[in-house]
This record gives structure tokens, C-alpha cells and sequence, in this order.
């Protein structure tokens, strides 16, 4: 069975606290694994989570910011010593190859051979995962150094209705003809097009962003997003502050997120100033201008993706609805 969920590994800012970890986002589709950002202690986090280093299939660094890169060196280690025999990309921007590089060997161990390096740099960036069904695309945010935001997306499909197919007499290998090639002709001699038998399927998406004052690479990283994770860093009353260090606020991710259309927005990433009271405050401030799901994200959290969006189909010609 498919798995598509997000397993929250960290969800602290610069300094971790006893209740929150230093970053970590383990991103599960369909036997793929995207982990977004180790932070220091990800690889004892994951060991908690019930996940493993043969999960994780990409790796993707927003920036080389402490709290989103120290759990390299452990991630990679535990990659070589549990035998990882997949490849596994690894992602991060160009201009901090040097610190990857000492991030990627920064002890005495048994290397791997598994790590295939993507440094990345522009303004949007196609990255290549074979074998992935999706698409994973990276964009410039605004930060103090050099960061990006991730969007992973599924091509659109269809979604193949049964009592449409019986009733053209579609079955069988026909079926998976009518697919393929968008028509097929039926034991009656007449042909059935696609159309007529299936409604559209979106295709779902997910999108990450990280360290980041409000900038123009967000809309296009978050729009239509069935899962965005984000990060929440500050409340409204400390909104200087957020821009001044390059991040945003609650307040600032809901509004992202309604402007995107966003269906389930995660909020992470916060500041140790805030004591646990207050968190309620994060998803408040972000539901005054986004009316959808909102995740105040916890360690340890595991954030199924919504469930796929549903057409209702056309009624077909001639007949009452089907």
C-alpha cells in the first residue's frame, strides 16, 4: 500500500529546547523518501520515529544554516552502516559545497558510495530523480544566506470510472488500452474515448519552505499545495524581528497559504522564546487568514497528505447522472 505522510523529525529553530528538536522533515510517497533538513540529532530522532536511513531516497538542504545541516554527517554515516544500496540524491545549494563537503565527511567511518551530489544554484532549479513520480523543483527564497524552497508535484491523471466502462463494454485488457491511447474500440464496434469514461485526477502536491522573509519564489512553490510545510519562526507582536533575521511569521504563513489555495498547512520551525503556552498562538494567528487544516507540527508528528482531490464526473450523454 502507497504511503504518502510527512514524519516530523525536529521542528525547533536556532537553539533546540527539551520539547523540540533541532529540524528534520521526512517526506514519504509511494516507497520514495525526501528528508528535508537534518538538523543536529535527526539520525536518534529517526530511530524514535520508526523510520530508517533505507527510507530516505533524496536528500535536500534548504541552507547551511546549523539548525537545517549538523545532522548530516550522522544521516550519512547511518546511510553507509545500515548498507544502503539505493542511491540517494543529495541536494543542497551551490554556494555552500564547501560546508557540504565538510558536513559529508566530518568523521573516520566506512564511507558509502550510494551519495550522488546535486548542488544546485539560480532562481528555479529542475531536479532530476529517476524513477520518481514526481516532479522536484527548487527556488531563490530570502534569507541572510543563500536558501531554497522545495515543491514536489504529480503529473495529473485520470481516475477510470467502473459503471462508465460496463456500460460501453469495457473490460478486461481493453480497460488498460483505453488508457494508453485514449480511445478504444468496444465489442459493439463503436469507439469509446477516455473522456467518456473517467473524470480528471489532480495530481497532488507538497511543498516545503524554509528559512525566508515574505519574497516572490513562495507563491509559485506553494500554489495548489496539498500539504505545505512552512516555516512559523515568530508570532505577529515580534514581526520586525522575523524580517530583520530573514523569516516569517504565523500570521505571514497563513496568509501564504490562503493566497495558494493551500488544503493542509503545517506550521514548524519556532522560536525557543515562545514557551509551550503559547503555542496555541501560532495556529491562531495563522487562522486569521487561512480557513483550512492547520498542523501546529510536533516532534515526532506524523502528517498524512489530504486525500486526493475528486472530480465529479460529467454526466453522460443521453443518460441521467451516472
Amino acid at each position: 500500500m502507497s504511503t504518502r505522510d510527512l514524519v516530523v523529525l525536529g521542528t525547533a529553530s536556532a537553539v533546540p529546547t527539551r520539547a523540540r528538536n533541532h529540524n528534520g522533515y521526512l517526506l514519504r510517497w509511494d516507497g520514495h523518501g525526501i528528508l528535508f533538513d537534518p538538523g543536529e540529532g535527526t539520525q536518534r530522532q529517526m530511530l524514535h520515529a520508526g523510520v530508517s536511513a533505507n527510507d530516505i531516497t533524496c536528500l535536500c538542504l534548504t541552507h547551511f544554516h546549523g539548525d537545517h545541516c549538523l545532522g548530516v554527517p550522522g544521516v550519512v554515516q547511518r546511510i553507509a552502516r545500515d548498507g544502503v544500496a539505493h542511491r540517494v540524491r543529495a541536494v543542497f545549494p551551490a554556494s555552500g559545497a564547501e560546508y557540504w563537503r565538510r558536513l559529508r565527511h566530518a568523521a573516520v567511518f566506512a564511507d558509502t558510495e550510494v551519495i550522488d551530489e546535486e548542488p544546485i544554484a539560480g532562481g528555479e532549479v529542475r531536479i532530476d530523480l529517476p524513477g520518481a513520480p514526481f516532479t522536484l523543483t527548487a527556488r531563490r527564497l530570502s534569507h541572510g544566506v543563500e536558501s531554497y524552497g522545495y515543491r514536489i508535484e504529480e503529473p495529473d491523471g485520470v481516475t477510470m470510472l467502473p459503471e462508465r466502462l460496463a456500460a460501453h463494454g469495457v473490460t478486461g485488457p481493453l480497460v488498460g488500452t483505453l488508457q494508453r491511447e485514449g480511445a478504444v474500440t468496444a465489442p459493439s464496434g463503436r469507439t469509446v474515448t477516455l473522456e467518456e469514461c473517467a473524470v480528471p485526477r489532480p495530481g497532488q502536491k507538497a511543498a516545503f519552505v524554509m528559512d525566508t522573509r515574505v519574497c516572490d519564489a513562495i507563491a509559485p512553490l506553494a500554489a495548489g499545495a496539498d500539504l505545505l510545510v512552512i516555516e512559523s519562526t515568530f508570532l505577529d507582536a515580534d514581526a520586525r524581528l522575523a524580517d530583520e533575521y530573514g523569516h516569517l511569521t504565523a500570521a505571514q504563513a497563513g496568509a501564504i497559504a490562503a493566497a495558494a489555495g493551500v488544503r493542509r498547512l503545517v506550521l514548524t520551525h519556532f522560536s525557543e522564546r515562545y514557551p509551550a503556552a503559547e503555542q496555541p498562538r501560532f495556529a491562531e494567528e495563522a487562522a486569521a487568514a487561512f480557513d483550512g487544516d492547520i498542523v501546529v507540527a510536533r516532534d515526532l508528528d506524523r502528517v498524512p497528505m489530504p486525500p486526493r482531490r475528486r472530480l465529479a464526473p460529467v454526466p453522460a450523454v443521453g443518460a441521467g447522472p451516472v
